[in-house]
């Protein structure tokens, strides 16, 4: 009965997620400079991210999302600083951090990766908008709760399967060796990158 409804949705998240972004950005450069089980670990962040935004969908916050262009802004402004604050970090250890490609990290740094993409993904603005407008012009309000927790659980997992398997093909030791030839260019191209990011988001229209 919701199989229609259902493969909207897919579709859509796949569109969302498939484009380069905030999450990409950090995923990538996670994968790169520490390996797969770092990248991964981010990609599972970034999954359990999507559910801060699936939750407030289902709570009926949505609504004062939608309405409230204080909150989005706010949130825009939380966004932007943070991906700031990563790329300026990235670019100062550039200067001094030499990754290997052998590298695999320990466990404080594997909990910060999956924060890294918790929060990545949890303040992004345009993914609160994204859910905002799926929750609210795709989904039938009719539709079941039960049924709806079903399709946030989905794009959670499919999330974190596409990072994963983005992870683990620029993870492979032969991918990050010809990259990090490149050494601090890399660390400093991943820096501008999260710059121009938190820029774009600050462009956005809450």
């Amino acid at each position: 009965m919701y199989w229609s409804e259902f493969i909207t949705i897919a579709f859509a998240h796949l569109l969302a997620v498939a484009s380069p972004g905030p999450d990409f950005a950090v995923v990538l450069k996670q994968s790169v400079t520490n390996g797969t089980r770092q990248g991964i670990l981010t990609s599972l962040g970034v999954g359990a991210g999507v559910l801060i935004h699936v939750s407030y969908c289902l709570l009926g916050t949505s609504i004062l999302f939608s309405q409230s262009d204080m909150l989005l802004t706010a949130m825009k402004y939380l966004a932007a600083s943070y991906l700031a604050y990563l790329g300026v970090q990235t670019i100062k250890a550039s200067s001094h951090y030499r990754p290997s490609a052998e590298s695999s990290g320990g466990r404080v740094s594997s909990v910060r990766a999956f924060r890294l993409g918790f929060l990545t993904n949890g303040f992004n603005p345009k993914a609160t908008l994204f859910f905002l407008a799926l929750f609210a012009g795709v989904i039938d309000s009719e539709t079941p709760l039960r049924i709806q927790l079903y399709y946030g659980l989905y794009m959670s997992a499919a999330t974190f399967i596409w990072f994963a398997i983005l992870s683990s093909l620029i993870g492979q030791v032969q991918v990050r060796q010809f990259i990090l030839q490149f050494g601090p260019w890399f660390e400093r191209a991943m820096g501008v990158i999260l710059l121009l990011l938190a820029v774009q988001i600050m462009l956005i229209n809450a």
